[in-house]
């Protein structure tokens, strides 16, 4: 595995809340369809942006995988600046051929519901092959494994089936032909899953089980 290439996506930005005219703007998703360049994301109800929480726990598991030789890119450099643009973060992961792509991300839903879900392509992205697409699956199976064993977070009981959300409204999956995933690790709004992505440990364990999923799907031939 040693120099394989990972990009991680840490979901949308510290600063983007400043800039609403350049969030706002409508930028390619996929399937000949736009969206907005970003979202200012969700928080805990204490107040904790999942922006913050999405670059600790990508510089969490770049550290890990980085430890076994791998080569890690993060798709922004901060938690202060704002952007990039989705469809920029999708060709990010494309220009560097990168082996996997992970989208971090965590969700805000009714406070009752917990747990991760991650989310998979349902249609195949244009250019994308199909090896990709099955690569793609086999790396969501293995970091859902992961998280499922020693995150700490249960799979989700709002959304999806068993902890799966296939979806063709991001931009991140749409766009990407690299093997990609975007995972949603945690319900913000939920006091659990808030306790764990509050706090150093937990956020330890979420990135744990994330990196320890990606170098299952790396080590596989």
């Amino acid at each position: 595995m040693h120099g394989t290439v990972v990009v991680l996506d840490p979901g949308h930005n510290g600063g983007n809340a400043a800039h609403p005219d350049e969030m706002n703007r409508q930028v390619p998703m996929g399937f000949g369809q736009t969206k907005p360049c970003n979202t200012t994301g969700t928080s805990t109800n204490a107040g904790y942006g999942e922006h913050t929480f999405t670059f600790d726990v990508s510089g969490r598991v770049a550290s890990l995988l980085k430890s076994h030789g791998i080569t890690v890119y993060l798709t922004r450099p901060n938690d202060i600046g704002f952007g990039p643009c989705v469809n920029e973060r999708a060709d990010y992961g494309n220009r560097m051929h990168a082996a996997a792509v992970v989208a971090i991300h965590a969700d805000g839903a009714s406070s009752a519901g917990h747990g991760f879900h991650v989310c998979t392509a349902s249609r195949r992205p244009d250019g994308a092959s199909e090896a990709t697409m099955s690569r793609s699956h086999t790396m969501a199976v293995d970091i859902h494994d992961a998280l499922t064993a020693t995150s700490g977070l249960s799979t989700s009981t709002y959304i999806g089936s068993n902890g799966y959300f296939p979806r063709s409204d991001l931009a991140g999956l749409n766009l990407s032909v690299r093997p990609t995933t975007f995972l949603e690790l945690g319900n913000m709004r939920n006091s659990h899953d808030a306790g764990l992505q509050s706090s150093s440990s937990g956020r330890q364990h979420i990135a744990s089980a994330v990196a320890s999923g990606i170098l299952a799907y790396l080590a596989r031939p």
